[in-house]
């Protein structure tokens, strides 16, 4: 090399460096290819969003369409890989064959549950049923899931497989044939337009509407059921006697929180105290879920894994952490049929499961790809489980632990310590890494409390690491114990520590809830948000490298998206009761009356929940309305007969709305400027909001109904009595 050569890179230094282009460029090709391990993670991602889309659908689809759309498209990706196309159009061609298996599944799904709804009757009539289970209790009372075996006014093809039922007094017992006299309904509609759907939730536990007991519940003589049902019978009658012991050991309250999170039945729990664990982000101690089967399968590993460990002889002779995983296995079977399987339990022991068949196969358990297995499992079976929020929360609150796994720095390990110094070094891991998980899985968690709860317990975190201890290490184990010996009558020194920890845990949640701003009611964004902030919170979870963050916007969607415009009034479903929008708040025109439906919509909507003024309303028997205009928008009208003519100029006078439970037959001259809805509006549309139109004529309203929000799907639909079996 020459002198001028030498000259011209002293002088140039910076000539072989790479332009900010091609640094922006080689760190986005090194992000690239650290995903590609991970690029199959987004296959049950790409399948629960074809069951989204199957969901989100405002008319029911056609089955062959959707099949031979899943067919063709996964045919193609087989034939893409075995011809060795490019990676990029393969990982393509399987997002969109994932998408369509989605959906297909989906609809079969549905076919497969579908059964008869029950129809409104309007007439109160007769049960004769089974009851197969104890459910939790309802404002009203008691409640039991029956089998029907004849219903007066319905044939054999119309009557539902199940139905929830209000008794009064002491439920009966699973196993028993009862004989109801009872106002019968189809499984509730949502409370207001977009809002969670009690009755598709319903449709897919087989649960066919919604019975309210006007009498006393008496035995009843019943042919003798299948055999499936004497066996779902008999085991659920094991449960409940099972929760039955653990609350004459602990007595009701503190018996009544063990029992629910042991069998799922919530009988002796009191509003006050499920007030408490919500208030307190405690609530989710109570179903049984992901935390529970975690612990109880885990406390098995191992116990058993150190019983093995133990025994020298045993322990030459078997492969202790297999056979510990085979009785983890084990007891999640047994606890899934404990607690009655719930959807969100069948879900946890899905999960569980492929963790203990990790390590059976000599596989990894906390892995992601051991978490893709288990959803694309659990929506395979479940695929209506993308819409819930137990499945949403649970799945991302996962996702992001194994991420946090993923990148926990790995600590030396001490060769000669001091075990003092140990002892410490050990106790502030054990608490960063215990305030670590709680604080990204209610991160991960907190979009879909906003959105399908509006509620947003302030002081969670600190419950949470509170009670955490308690429960992982002393409450759950000694409930298993104390469950599993307890038909042996052995079963009283463990559930006497998890009665401990259960009252440390209620007075835990007792004093967070009582903090100062405990709670904060946060409005819904429109339901086209969730899932963005869903795949918000997946790619931060799944990709690998800095880039990982642009997903934090968008997983914050949820509490960034701007609200739309409140409702100036609600009508709930049948048009008994009414809320308008005034100062921040929902003024309920009837308080006391279908307060569930009108707490979720206010809470929906951000507004606090308070009762009308007593002054400036005239309200009687059948009807209220306001005598002044500054009173509320809207008059009510809950009589089941049709008002008169001067009753309804009256409430045409009072108010701008007129909301009238009966078919209105004739319209006076006093309604001619008014909006009139009556019988015939809200047996088709049910629930209503209403926004004035500021502009144009002086009474003008824009309406949204439940029924074209929720669309004409399987779950919507009733079946029609027969009316000349009325008397049968």
């Amino acid at each position: 090399m020459g002198e001028g050569s030498v000259g011209d890179a002293l002088i140039r230094p910076d000539a072989a460096k790479p332009t900010p282009a091609a640094r922006l460029r080689a760190w986005l090709h090194a992000e690239v290819a650290a995903q590609t391990l991970r690029w199959r993670l987004w296959a049950p991602v790409a399948f629960g969003a074809g069951g989204g889309v199957y969901f989100a659908l405002r008319a029911e689809p056609v089955l062959w369409p959707l099949l031979l759309g899943a067919a063709l498209t996964f045919g193609l990706w087989v034939v893409a890989r075995r011809r060795g196309w490019s990676r990029r159009l393969t990982w393509l061609l399987l997002m969109v064959a994932c998408v369509s298996g989605g959906l297909a599944a989906a609809k079969v799904r549905t076919q497969a549950v579908a059964a008869p709804i029950a129809p409104a009757l309007s007439e109160p009539t007769v049960i004769e049923a089974w009851v197969v289970d104890v459910d939790s209790p309802g404002q009203r009372g008691a409640r039991v899931v029956i089998a029907p075996v004849w219903i007066r006014g319905l044939t054999p093809e119309q009557t539902p497989v199940r139905l929830r039922a209000t008794v009064r007094g002491e439920p009966p017992r699973p196993g028993e044939a009862i004989r109801l006299f009872a106002i019968l309904n189809p499984p509730p509609a949502p409370a207001s337009p977009g809002a969670y759907d009690f009755g598709r939730n319903a449709f897919f536990q087989g649960m066919g509407g919604v019975a309210f007991a006007l009498g006393e519940t008496r035995g009843a003589e019943l042919a003798p059921p299948p055999w499936r049902l004497r066996l779902e019978m008999a085991v659920n009658g094991a449960r409940f006697a099972l929760a039955e012991r653990i609350v004459a050991r602990l007595g009701e309250r503190t018996g009544g929180i063990a029992a629910a999170m042991t069998t799922s039945h919530e009988t002796w729990i009191s509003q006050e105290d499920m007030d408490v664990m919500r208030d307190s982000g405690l609530a989710h101690i109570l179903s049984v879920s992901g935390l529970h089967m975690a612990i109880v399968g885990g406390f098995v590993f191992f116990a058993v894994r150190l019983g093995v460990a133990a025994w020298p002889w045993l322990a030459l002779r078997v492969h202790g952490k297999k056979v510990a995983a085979l009785a983890g296995l084990t007891a999640v079977g047994v606890y899934l049929v404990v607690s009655g399987a719930p959807p969100p339990a069948e879900r946890a022991a899905i999960t569980a499961s492929i963790a203990f068949l990790a390590i059976l196969l000599d596989r990894q358990v906390v892995t992601m790809h051991g978490l893709a297995v288990a959803a694309f499992i659990v929506l395979a079976i479940q695929p209506e489980a993308i819409v819930t929020p137990g499945f949403q929360m649970s799945f991302a609150a996962t996702a992001a632990l194994v991420a946090l796994v993923e990148a926990w720095p790995k600590r030396p390990r001490e060769i000669s310590a001091p075990w003092p110094i140990l002892a410490v070094q050990r106790l502030g891991g054990w608490l960063t890494a215990a305030v670590a998980a709680s604080v990204v899985a209610g991160l991960a968690t907190g979009p879909f409390a906003m959105q399908h709860f509006n509620r947003t317990a302030m002081y969670g975190l600190l419950a949470n690491l509170g009670t955490s201890p308690v429960a992982d290490f002393i409450l759950m184990p000694a409930l298993a114990l104390g469950a599993a010996l307890e038909p042996l009558g052995l079963g009283g020194p463990f559930l006497a520590v998890a009665g401990w920890g259960v009252d440390l845990m209620l007075a835990i949640g007792t004093w967070t809830a009582g903090l100062p701003g405990a709670v904060r009611t946060v409005a819904s964004a429109p339901n086209y948000v969730l899932p963005v902030a869903f795949l918000g919170v997946l790619f931060v979870c799944l990709w690998q490298g800095r880039l990982r963050w642009l997903g934090l916007p968008f997983a914050a969607a949820v509490l960034i998206w701007p609200r739309e415009p409140t409702p100036d009034l609600w009508i709930g479903d049948g048009g008994t009761n009414a809320a308008f929008h005034r100062d921040q708040a929902a003024v309920v025109v009837r308080p006391g009356v279908r307060e569930f439906a009108v707490d979720l919509w206010s809470r929906r909507r951000g507004l606090a929940m308070m009762d009308r003024s007593e002054t400036g309303w005239v309200c009687d028997r059948f009807s209220c309305r306001s005598d002044i205009d500054e009173a509320g928008p809207v008059a009510i009208w809950w009589g089941r007969k049709s008002p008169s003519s001067d009753q309804m100029e009256a409430l045409c006078r009072a108010a701008p709305v007129v909301s009238v439970r009966a078919v209105v037959t004739s319209i006076p001259s006093a309604c001619q400027d008014r909006l009139v809805l009556d019988g015939v509006d809200f047996a088709r549309g049910g629930a209503v909001e209403l926004w004035r139109v500021r502009s144009g004529e002086p009474n003008r309203w824009r309406a949204v109904w439940t029924a074209d929000v929720r669309g004409d799907r399987h779950w919507a639909r009733q079946s029609d009595p027969d009316v000349s079996d009325s008397g049968a």
